[in-house]
């Protein structure tokens, strides 16, 4: 392992229920289609047990024309409330659909998060948190970001959706 951020082991089965917001004040980085996408030091992690942090980017870190509104449904969250869909669109056109989220009025205790990003680590190139690449959530539910620090078992493969 390299990089501050994962100096400390995190068990997700520390985290709590309901889950919190915590500020990450390291470089969060997202790759796709051959090109840096999103850059900031200005993210906020959600710790819930059972799950790796999803992690949250202002709007404004990813660069002009990479996310665009996606078509389809919204989903609730119990903590949160509706999250909004989009696509990640890279500079040649290639496009991940529905490859991350947003909440734009979430609930009281979410309003930190209020219009922030979410990718799903495995619908893009790469993502990186202090220099150190995240391995994506097993499953095509949660968008977890694993870290080498983050130990489970987690929420996500088959049949844990249940726990």
């Amino acid at each position: 392992m390299s990089g501050a951020y994962v100096d400390t082991v995190e068990s997700v089965w520390d985290y709590p229920r309901p889950p919190r917001l915590e500020r990450l004040p390291f470089t969060v980085t997202i790759e796709f289609d051959g090109a840096e996408v999103a850059r900031t030091t200005d993210a906020w992690r959600v710790l819930e047990t059972s799950h790796p942090p999803g992690v949250y980017l202002p709007r404004d870190a990813f660069t002009s024309g990479a996310l665009e509104a996606a078509p389809g449904g919204a989903t609730v969250c119990e903590w949160k409330g509706q999250a909004a869909y989009l696509d990640v669109v890279g500079a040649s056109g290639r496009r991940a659909a529905r490859a991350a989220w947003t909440y734009p009025t979430p609930t009281a205790a979410f309003e930190p998060i209020a219009g922030f990003v979410a990718v799903y680590p495995g619908r893009v190139d790469r993502c990186t948190i202090d220099g150190v690449e995240v391995q994506a959530q097993e499953g095509d539910f949660y968008g977890g970001w694993i870290t080498p620090n983050i130990r489970g078992p987690i929420k996500g493969a088959p049949g844990t959706r249940g726990w």
